[in-house]
């Protein structure tokens, strides 16, 4: 038994195994390859009996494989060396080697292994983890981009990135950040159309040369002479669509094998994971700060500023205002026409006094139909009274509210001035609410 193992062909035994055994020449070819290579490399024994090794490897990894292959060559045999392969197919395979020089037959010998699996299921752990640090670090979306581009390019090559959202505002422009590390930019007419025909038809988009049928005439026209690949994946979150992510490719213009679209394609996923938890804080902090209804800075934002501006103005021996405001006859809206036909009153009311007042200035809701206006910059009484009168001509005028009612209302005002009327912040408060309902009681009495 044991002297019929022994003379047994050769490769009747390396045919069983998994790994695939190759042999290669002094020149590079093989001269040997088993039966497993067809299912690693996608070429048939037949085939690559007599193909420069070298040829195989992907060019980024072929000047440290030739520099492997002279080490063994020299007797220092390689247990676990690593490096990639283009398949016949034209997907990529992640190969591990042992391999040592067999100096009587003038051949290396090597057993490899494939662990594109592997190596598939690591780049994903990776960048799960390196996203969702990311989102945590990053500042602002244009910053979360470059550190996903980075992040991309660990594991591909990818020239650049373009990302465009959509919120319930509507679409925002695209950006897009470059692998050489340059700000963030307007996105290229191209990757813009790329980015909207993916919202239209909700699918992924890839465009390579000469396989751009069946898209619209000017994503088309945009795409003519295409120098590199171009993938767009939707971005989706538990609400639904949120915009897209479009990469294009930096490899010799090549995005075509599964392994990189199956990548990209679960980044895309954890980045939109991402992107809404993002939004999500955002928004929570938003809602923390502004009032539900008029969308405008609450009372607890309101005194923030206040105490930075008070603070601001006592530091540099500069001015500052208050004005209190409270609709008038607001109660007999609510009563007469219902508290639906009230919150759309404050919300028209909130957009007029926004017209009258400077981008710098800060218009808040204190609650009810109350509101207040913090003026800086040095402004001067008699400026503050043009104010008022803009705010009252423009509360006169008819507010058409959405549900089809026109209706007309007033507002009293109370002014404080700093340093005029008071020297501390809680004085000019309660001297501006002081002049407000003196302003009321006043108008009350005249009606």
């Amino acid at each position: 038994m044991e002297h019929k193992i022994l003379s047994a062909p050769l490769a009747s035994f390396t045919d069983l195994l998994l790994d695939a055994v190759c042999m290669v020449d002094v020149e590079g070819r093989f001269v040997f390859v088993s039966a497993a290579c067809e299912r690693i490399f996608g070429y048939t024994q037949q085939e690559m009996i007599g193909m420069q090794m070298i040829d195989l490897v992907a060019p980024a990894d072929r000047a440290r494989t030739l520099a492997a292959a002279r080490a063994i060559m020299d007797g220092h045999a390689q247990t676990h060396f690593e490096n990639r392969y283009l398949r016949k197919d034209g997907r990529l395979a992640h190969i591990m080697w042992s391999a040592r020089w067999s100096a009587p037959h003038q051949l290396r010998v090597a057993v490899a292994r494939d662990v594109s699996a592997l190596k598939q299921a690591q780049a994903k752990q990776a960048a799960l983890y390196a996203i969702s640090e990311a989102t945590h670090a990053a500042g602002d979306m244009p910053a979360l981009l470059q550190r996903i581009l980075h992040i991309i390019g660990e594991h591909l090559p990818v020239r650049s990135l373009t990302l465009q959202l959509q919120d319930e505002h509507g679409m925002q422009t695209p950006i897009t950040c470059h692998a050489a590390g340059s700000a963030p930019q307007a996105a290229p007419p191209l990757a813009g159309l790329l980015c909207d025909e993916v919202l239209r038809c909700g699918r992924t988009v890839l465009l390579q040369t000469g396989k751009l049928a069946g898209l619209p005439e000017a994503l088309q026209q945009a795409a003519s002479g295409l120098a590199a690949d171009w993938l767009a994946v939707p971005l989706y979150s538990s609400r639904g669509s949120i915009g897209v992510l479009a990469w294009q490719s930096g490899q010799d213009g090549v995005m075509s094998t599964e392994q990189d679209q199956d990548l990209l394609q679960f980044v895309a996923k954890q980045l939109a994971t991402a992107i809404e938890r993002q939004q999500l804080h955002t928004q929570m902090q938003f809602m923390a700060m502004h009032d539900e209804l008029t969308r405008l800075p609450n009372r607890r934002l309101f005194h923030d500023r206040l105490y930075t501006a008070f603070a601001r103005a006592h530091r540099q021996q500069g001015r500052l205002s208050l004005l209190f405001l409270d609709l008038n006859g607001f109660k007999r809206v609510n009563d007469r026409h219902g508290h639906a036909c009230g919150d759309l009153l404050l919300q028209a009311v909130a957009a007029r006094l926004r017209d009258c007042i400077r981008e710098t200035d800060t218009l808040a809701r204190m609650g009810g139909d109350e509101f207040v206006i913090l003026l800086e910059n040095n402004a001067m009484p008699a400026d503050i009274a043009l104010i008022e009168q803009k705010i009252h001509a423009a509360l006169a005028m008819p507010l058409h509210l959405g549900n089809g009612d026109v209706l007309q209302t007033a507002v009293s005002i109370g002014a404080a001035h700093y340093p005029d009327d008071a020297d501390s912040m809680q004085m000019l408060l309660r001297h501006a609410d002081r002049a407000m309902y003196l302003s009321k009681s006043r108008q009350d009495a005249s009606a």
